[in-house]
């Protein structure tokens, strides 16, 4: 049964050297989260420029639902820097106040929301940098209180502080990261900075987590849930670049939860989407379920 799925954060473009892509971890899970058949809704803002109307123009060929994405005229719609590392690996240099900062919900939209009836809540940490946002997230989670919400961590410089990520890590019911994001939490934290499963377990004892994710690029990825804890070996490919490919992983992390399977078969899926979508340049290439192939189980 899919499950209804509602994203809050950034709308972007990423900005290689040589092109521009329409980016921003939250809509880049909705991309994905849409491909796996989950209904989902994205709310965000662009900028009423250019690359606003671009954005827009944009956004039904990847099949997003437009109703929540707003327009604003405070802010530019939003930019990254794009520079590409070793292996495909990136880095991104944001810039700000940007279009997704500005974004107003009224208490008749809220109800419209909770009539939808979503299932889940994804949110990150950069747009939550600005107090509105952080004001609305509350607001989304109060008018939700049967949701259950997914903090993709996605730690960028300059763009996070402890207080912020702690308030954000104990709203959620899950949470995904990648390895260095899960060193820098150990040490905001002090949580166990050796060992996957000890720091899960310490993050769920001390944040009330129900299952926690963390990626580690090639060598594949750990799923903790409910006290099961697995590691799921990575899939080798062709790395175009890994723009979008853990937003990939929390999609398919979604769509295994949203099933009740065990962590180990998460895990596995989990790390063939992501890897899918490493070796297609950009953050939403074109993929389709059918390209997976059988888990094995």
């Amino acid at each position: 049964m899919p499950a209804r799925i509602l994203a809050f954060g950034e709308i972007l473009w990423d900005v290689f050297e040589t092109s521009e892509r329409l980016g921003g971890a939250p809509l880049n899970f909705v991309v994905h989260v849409g491909r796996l058949g989950h209904p989902a809704v994205l709310i965000s803002a662009v900028g009423a420029d250019d690359l606003g109307d671009s954005a827009r123009s944009v956004l039904p060929g990847l099949g997003v639902d437009p109703r929540l994405i707003q327009s604003t005229s405070r802010y530019p719609t939003g930019m990254a820097a794009v520079q590409l590392g070793v292996n495909g690996q990136v880095g991104f240099r944001i810039h700000r106040p940007a279009a997704y900062d500005d974004v107003r919900l009224s208490d008749e939209d809220l109800e419209k929301l909770a009539a939808w009836g979503p299932e889940w809540l994804y949110y990150g940490t950069l747009s939550s940098m600005a107090e509105s946002s952080r004001g609305l997230l509350g607001r989304l989670i109060e008018a939700l209180p049967g949701v259950r919400r997914l903090y993709d961590v996605n730690l960028r410089k300059d763009s996070y502080t402890p207080e912020l990520v702690a308030e954000l890590l104990a709203r959620a019911h899950v949470v995904k990261m990648n390895e260095d994001e899960m060193a820098a939490l150990a040490a905001l934290f002090g949580l166990p900075g050796v060992g996957i499963e000890a720091f899960c377990r310490a993050g769920a004892g001390r944040f009330g987590w129900q299952a926690a994710a963390v990626t580690l690029g090639e060598r594949g990825c750990c799923v903790w849930v409910d006290g099961a804890y697995a590691e799921a070996e990575g899939v080798a490919v062709q790395v175009a670049d890994t723009v979008g490919a853990g937003d990939a992983f929390a999609a398919a992390l979604v769509h295994g939860l949203s099933l009740g399977w065990p962590p180990e078969r998460i895990g596995r899926f989990a790390n063939r989407v992501a890897a899918l979508i490493a070796s297609r340049p950009g953050g939403t290439p074109e993929w389709s379920v059918g390209e997976i192939g059988p888990l094995g189980d």
